[in-house]
């Protein structure tokens, strides 16, 4: 009889540990995927003002919800690794030209052109001057998804390749792009602005590439000239800053950190004997043996002090991290400029995100948007599962360029009527 009542019973506690092992996988889903996260327009940090007023009547999506895939848009991991492995779903192919400009050390930069394919809402003739991010180009598909929307909406765009970053372009010099190296975007938009003397200009930088654009505009007066704004998407504002926290396990950013010194490594070495080989005239403080250290190095931070900040003779990491990051040089920029963050990337640390919100504070140009999602560079729209092949951070970069060539043409049709209204008096 105990026999019996006890095999009975064994049943119920098979079904208890089920039921317990199902609640315990769906709370690991849901924490995961933080599906418990609510949805809501980004967090906006500007002074009031004639420009923030305008931009917040003309870009919609400064305050509107921005909503995620359902199932797994709110977690900023897949959306990063979806950036990462996938770029963009059905991305376009727009057709450009390729341009070779030969730099003073005898590096040969290159960037691709595409023209507009509609007339710009303004009428104007606008190019947009975009940086993409670490080591990427022209050919990645979240860049030609950009760069389709925008000839659309009547942009012509010139999208820098980083130097050493084309698998089918060999490198002429012992130097490939660094962090914050300027020199080839300035080369760049130097050839727009002599090739298209009557083009305004729209800046545009993701991740490292917004470090780039950010510091170029703040080196001289000179460099913001012709420019109508600056967009800077997803970037760390300091890497001396971020050094410490891409060494930290929160978030997996030392997975990251890994992944991203492994794809580097992989290009350097690409490029091995046109950087470390005999007949190359290779920056002093270079040496061979940065080559055998470079093969061992498990960080970004270990790649730049064995080998980065060398071909710009930085006498240490601490010096190239300070002298390379835009932190320096954005109280400088005097055109508009709109910086946005994910509050969920997983790359960039919160305390970073303290300096876009002291500068959106002091200065009247800049204005700082903080969605709770979009990881980096993700930024994915969706309704359950499968994302749109457009991005929200897509859309935001062309509307909020849109919205400053109106408020630029504003101003100049005031300025006209005051100059008519003063010659009749």
């Amino acid at each position: 009889m105990n026999a019996m009542m006890e095999t009975s019973e064994l049943p119920a506690v098979f079904d208890g540990v089920k039921l317990a092992a199902v609640a315990a996988v769906l709370y690991v889903i849901v924490r995961c995927l933080n599906l418990k996260s609510p949805t809501a327009p980004p967090d906006l940090y500007f002074q009031d003002s004639g420009l923030s007023r305008f931009l917040l009547k003309s870009c919609p999506l400064l305050t509107k919800e921005y909503i995620p895939p359902l199932i797994w848009g709110k977690s900023g991991h897949i959306q990063t690794a979806l950036y990462g492995k996938m770029g963009r779903v059905r991305s376009p192919h727009p057709y450009g030209h390729r341009k070779f400009i030969t730099m003073s050390d005898g590096a040969t930069s290159t960037f691709d052109l595409f023209e507009p394919l509609a007339e710009h809402c303004v009428g104007d003739d606008i190019t947009m001057v975009i940086c993409p991010g670490i080591a990427n180009h022209s050919e990645k598909q979240y860049i030609r998804t950009f760069v389709d929307y925008a000839q659309k909406n009547g942009y012509r765009c010139a999208v820098l390749n980083h130097l050493g970053a084309l698998p089918n372009i060999e490198l002429t010099s012992p130097r490939m792009f660094t962090y914050g190296c300027t020199w080839e975007f300035g080369a760049m938009v130097n050839y727009i602005k002599k090739t298209y003397p009557l083009t305004q200009l729209v800046v545009v930088g993701f991740s490292l590439g917004g470090n780039i654009v950010c510091k170029y505009l703040g080196e001289t007066q000179a460099n913001q000239e012709k420019v109508l704004c600056c967009v800077s998407v997803c970037q760390g504002y300091s890497a001396l800053r971020a050094q410490e926290t891409f060494m930290q396990w929160d978030q997996c950013r030392r997975f990251y950190n890994f992944l991203m010194a492994d794809n580097m490594k992989k290009i350097i070495l690409s490029h091995r004997q046109a950087l470390f080989g005999d007949h190359v005239k290779k920056p002093q403080s270079l040496e061979d043996t940065d080559l055998s250290r470079l093969y061992t190095a498990t960080s970004l931070m270990q790649i730049d002090d064995n080998v980065m900040r060398k071909f710009h003779g930085y006498n240490s990491l601490k010096e190239y991290y300070e002298e390379e990051s835009c932190m320096r040089y954005l109280h400088r920029i005097y055109v508009p400029l709109m910086l946005v963050n994910a509050a969920d990337d997983p790359l960039v640390h919160e305390s970073l995100l303290a300096i876009p919100k002291s500068l959106s504070e002091k200065r009247e140009n800049v204005m700082f948007v903080l969605p709770l999602h979009g990881g980096h560079l993700g930024f994915f729209e969706g309704s359950v599962l499968f994302p749109e092949p457009l991005t929200w951070m897509d859309k935001l970069v062309v509307e909020y360029a849109n919205a400053i060539c109106q408020w630029e043409r504003n101003k100049s049709q005031c300025s006209d009527t005051e100059l008519v209204e003063a010659d009749l008096e």
